[in-house]
C-alpha cells in the first residue's frame, strides 16, 4: 500500500486552564490515504475538533502540541515554519468549520472570500475562480448560483452559508479536507445534497478527508473507516461496516444505542383556551421579495410547537416576525389574546420581556468578553430592575436551575465552557427575563446526541416548572418526536401541513412532509446510495422539492 497522505503518531495535546497545562488528547495515531474518508466520532469534549485542527499543524489559543508528529505528504507540520503552512493551507489542505456564521467575514461578499485562496495560490485567475465558484454553487444546489456569491453572509440562510463554505474549501481542489460538522446547520433535504456533492468531489479528485461529526447516521454514509474517541483517548477504529455491525467496546455500543427520551404529547387545549402566541395571516418580505405567505398557527400555554422545513422555508423568518425584528407586511400577532405591535421598537418593556429567544450557535450568541455572571445579570437588570447583590443571587439561582453550579461558572468566560454548557447559559439568559414564551432556534443541532438529549430534558423540565410555551425551530425530526406537542411544516414561506405530533408522524402525509420523513439518514452505509438510486442523482433534496412545487 502507498504511504499515507497524512500520518499522525502519538499526538498529545495540552490545554491551559488557570496557568496550568492539562493533557486533553492522549497519544492518538492516525493514517489517512488519498481518496479515503476517516470519520471521527465521540461526545462533546472527546477531542475530535482538536485533532482535526492538529492535522493541519494548528491548535486553538490555549492549546499546544506537547508530543507526537503530524506529517502531511512527508512534511512535518508540527515543526514547519508558518510560511510553509501558509503555502499548504487553502491550496492543498482545506477546512470546513462547524459554524459558517462565525467563519465568514461579514464585511465582504461571498465571492470575494471564495476567490481569495485560488488567486493567492496562483491556482486560477479571479475570473476563472468566479466561474468555478458558480459551478461549485450549482453542484451544492445553492439557489441562483450565478448571483448568490455577490451577496454578503448575512443575506443568505444558515444552510446556504454552510454550503458556500464547503464550496470555498473545495475551490483549490485540495488533497486533504477537514470537515468539522459540515451539515450541522442543514435540513435533511439539503443535507442529502451536500453529502452527495462532498462524496462526488472526494471520489472525482481523490481527495482525502477527515469527517468530524456527532451524527452517526451521517458518518455511516460518508466514512470508509471510523475512529471512536472518548476524552482524548482512542477507543477503537475499524472499517465502517464492521464498526456499525460489531463494535468491540462498551462505550462505542453506548453511542450506537437509540436515545430513549421521548416526551408524550400533551392533551389538546380546550376550544376556549386563549393561545399565548397567535400568528394570524402574516406576510413578510425582505425588500421587494415576499418570503412569508399567509402564515398562521397558535401556541398555547405549556405546549411546544415544532416548526420544520428545509433551509429557506420561512421558519426563522416567522420567528423574526414574532419577535418584532422583521415587521410583517400583513397579518396580526397576539400575545395572550392582545395585539402585539409588529415592530419591536413600538413594544413596551413588558411585551419585550414576555418573548425571548435561545439561539442555535451559542458561540456567536454570547459576548466573549463578559463573564457568565455579567451575561445573565444584564437581562435581570434590564427587565426586572434588580441590582447589586440581589442581582448576583438571581444569577446564582438561574445557574442552579440550568444545572451549572454557580460557584464554578459565574465568573468564567464563554470560551471556558463546552458547547453544551454554553447552550445552558443561552437557556438561562432567556429565563432571566421570566418570559411566557421562548423561541428555541435549532438549539440542539450543534450538540452530540448525549448532550442534546440532556438539553431537551432540561427544556422539558423548565417548561413544566414555569408553564413555558415553546416555538421549536428544528430540522431534526428525531428532536420533533422527542419534545413536540404539535408540528407546523413550512415550505416556500407557506404552512403546508400542521397538527398534533401523533397525526403528523402517521401516514398519509402531505407529499412534502413525506419527503422530509424519508430524507432522515439511517444507520446503514447503503442508505444514501439507495436514496440516490430511487430518486435519481438530479432529483434529491431541493430538486425533489422543486418537482413537488
Amino acid at each position: 500500500m502507498a504511504e499515507p497522505l497524512l500520518k499522525i503518531r502519538n499526538l498529545t495535546l495540552e490545554g491551559r486552564s488557570d496557568e496550568e497545562w492539562t493533557q486533553i488528547v492522549n497519544g492518538v495515531d492516525l493514517d489517512l490515504h488519498k481518496g479515503e474518508v476517516l470519520g471521527l466520532i465521540g461526545e462533546s469534549g472527546a477531542g475530535k475538533s482538536t485533532i482535526g485542527l492538529a492535522a493541519m499543524g494548528f491548535t486553538r489559543d490555549g492549546v499546544r502540541i506537547s508530543d507526537g508528529s503530524v506529517e502531511f505528504d512527508g512534511i512535518d507540520l508540527v515543526n514547519a515554519r508558518m510560511s510553509v503552512k501558509r503555502r499548504l493551507l487553502g491550496k492543498r489542505i482545506a477546512y470546513v468549520a462547524q459554524s459558517a456564521a462565525a467563519s465568514f467575514n461579514p464585511a465582504h461578499k461571498l465571492i470575494d472570500q471564495h476567490t481569495e485562496a485560488p488567486v493567492r495560490h496562483d491556482v486560477m485567475s479571479r475570473k476563472e475562480s468566479e466561474a468555478d465558484a458558480m459551478e461549485l454553487y450549482a453542484k451544492l444546489r445553492l439557489p441562483n448560483p450565478e448571483e448568490i456569491g455577490f451577496r454578503f453572509p448575512h443575506q443568505v440562510s444558515g444552510g446556504q452559508l454552510q454550503r458556500a463554505m464547503t464550496a470555498m474549501a473545495m475551490s483549490c481542489r485540495p488533497d486533504l479536507i477537514i470537515f468539522d460538522e459540515p451539515t450541522t446547520a442543514l435540513d435533511v433535504t439539503t443535507q442529502i445534497e451536500v453529502l452527495t456533492a462532498i462524496r462526488d468531489i472526494v471520489e472525482q479528485f481523490g481527495t482525502a478527508a477527515i469527517y468530524i461529526t456527532h451524527d452517526l447516521a451521517v458518518v455511516a454514509q460518508m466514512a470508509d473507516r471510523i475512529k471512536v474517541l472518548f476524552r482524548g483517548d482512542e477507543v477503537e477504529e475499524a472499517p465502517t461496516r464492521e464498526m456499525l455491525d460489531t463494535p468491540q467496546e462498551d462505550y462505542t455500543r453506548s453511542l450506537w444505542a437509540v436515545r430513549s427520551f421521548e416526551r408524550p404529547a400533551k392533551p389538546a387545549p380546550t376550544a376556549d383556551a386563549v393561545p399565548v402566541i397567535s400568528v394570524s395571516g402574516i406576510d413578510a418580505s425582505y425588500g421587494k421579495t415576499q418570503v412569508l405567505h399567509d402564515v398562521s398557527f397558535d401556541i398555547h400555554e405549556g405546549r411546544t410547537v415544532a416548526v420544520v422545513g428545509e433551509s429557506g422555508s420561512g421558519k426563522s423568518t416567522a420567528a423574526r416576525c414574532i419577535t418584532g425584528l422583521l415587521p410583517p407586511t400583513n397579518g396580526v400577532i397576539r400575545l395572550d389574546g392582545r395585539d402585539l405591535p409588529l415592530d419591536y421598537r413600538k413594544r413596551s418593556k413588558e411585551q419585550l420581556r414576555q418573548v425571548q429567544m435561545i439561539y442555535q450557535m451559542a458561540d456567536t450568541a454570547l459576548n466573549p468578553r463578559k463573564t457568565i455572571g455579567q451575561i445573565l445579570g444584564r437581562p435581570i437588570g434590564f427587565y426586572r430592575d434588580i441590582k447589586g447583590r440581589a442581582r448576583r443571587r438571581e444569577v446564582e439561582k438561574l445557574l442552579d436551575e440550568v444545572e451549572l453550579p454557580a460557584s464554578e461558572y459565574i465568573d468564567r468566560l464563554p470560551s471556558e465552557l463546552s458547547g453544551g454548557q454554553k447552550q445552558r447559559i443561552g437557556i438561562a439568559r432567556a429565563l432571566a427575563a421570566e418570559p411566557r414564551f421562548i423561541i428555541c432556534d435549532e438549539v440542539t443541532s450543534a450538540l452530540d446526541q448525549l448532550v442534546a438529549e440532556s438539553i431537551l430534558k432540561l427544556l422539558a423540565r423548565l417548561q413544566d416548572e414555569r408553564k413555558l410555551s415553546y416555538m421549536f425551530i428544528t430540522h431534526d425530526l428525531a428532536t420533533v418526536r422527542a419534545i413536540a406537542d404539535e408540528v407546523v411544516v413550512m415550505k416556500d414561506g407557506e404552512v403546508v401541513e400542521q397538527g398534533p405530533k401523533t397525526e403528523m408522524f402517521t401516514p398519509p402525509h402531505h407529499p412534502y412532509t413525506d419527503l422530509l420523513l424519508s430524507s432522515v439518514p439511517e444507520m446503514d452505509p447503503d442508505w444514501l446510495n439507495r436514496l440516490i438510486e430511487e430518486r435519481g442523482r438530479e432529483n434529491i433534496g431541493d430538486a425533489a422539492v422543486d418537482k413537488m412545487g
